[in-house]
């Protein structure tokens, strides 16, 4: 039996913005089946890794490939294979979701007939009767859908999901929820960032935390409870220990209960 190939295999990334780098040497590997959760506090570099996997960046410096191709000099063929929503939809607001969701096959040279199976993801997500209205009159959270909705016409083999959750209500974020696991269960990849830990802890089947531009702790739940020595905390207790945040939370939380003790509030 031969070994599955990685969907992504990233290693020592580093990226710089002038003086500031962003990512310091991160290195992970997602492989077919898989939804890797990507946590960090806001700054750790989540947002930059999503960026240069989906072709939307470059690293300074390391090596990186996404089902098989180099995200910088085959940019078009990592698009055609991948889904990336960002963190903030960016749509053309004067076109209509049905003119969107056809712009977008054509520039990832994608079959037309993708452009049906966007019809039937939004019934799902009860977009239809916004199908032909210019995106710039629609709500933040049905120009949410859209940008999901993009990510998923053409099936990928890897979702790259920056915040999905984003504006969407608990119908729309339950239905998103269902349809990356049973994307996983058909074999495909999900690097999924996310600051909602309970979503991550029952959606996630590995975890990467990262602090500093550098993956600092990886695995399942139980392997990230061997790692900090806690066999039965939650993932939030767990990242704020492996981010080494927990005494700076601490902290805060008993200034907040003294000023509130004093009547400072």
């Amino acid at each position: 039996m031969s070994t599955p190939v990685p969907l992504v295999d990233a290693s020592d990334l580093v990226k710089d913005y002038g003086s500031v780098r962003a990512l310091a040497g991160l290195s992970l590997r997602v492989m077919p089946g898989e939804v890797y959760g990507l946590l960090g506090p806001n700054g750790a570099g989540k947002t930059t890794t999503l960026r240069i996997l989906s072709g939307l960046d470059s690293p300074t410096a390391g090596s990186v490939k996404v089902v098989g191709y180099d995200p910088v000099t085959e940019a078009i063929d990592v698009k055609k294979r991948t889904g990336y929503v960002a963190e903030s939809a960016i749509l053309y607001e004067s076109l209509t979701p049905r003119e969107y969701f056809e712009f977008v096959a054509s520039t990832r040279r994608l079959d037309e007939s993708v452009v049906k199976r966007a019809s039937t993801l939004a019934d799902v997500f009860d977009l239809g009767s916004h199908f032909d209205v210019p995106i710039g009159a629609l709500s933040l959270g049905t120009k949410q859908k859209i940008a999901v909705i993009a990510s998923m016409m053409h099936s990928p083999p890897l979702l790259l999901l920056d915040e999905p959750l984003n504006g969407l209500d608990a119908k729309s974020g339950r239905i998103l929820k269902e349809l990356i696991i049973l994307h996983a269960g058909n074999g495909g990849g999900v690097v999924f960032s996310t600051h909602v830990m309970e979503v991550a802890e029952t959606m996630c089947t590995r975890i990467g935390i990262v602090s500093s531009g550098r993956v600092v702790a990886e695995g399942t739940m139980d392997e990230l409870r061997t790692l900090s020595g806690r066999r039965d905390s939650s993932l939030e207790d767990l990242f704020l220990k492996l981010t080494d945040e927990e005494k700076f939370v601490a902290d805060a939380i008993g200034r907040l209960r003294e000023d509130s003790q004093r009547g400072s509030w």
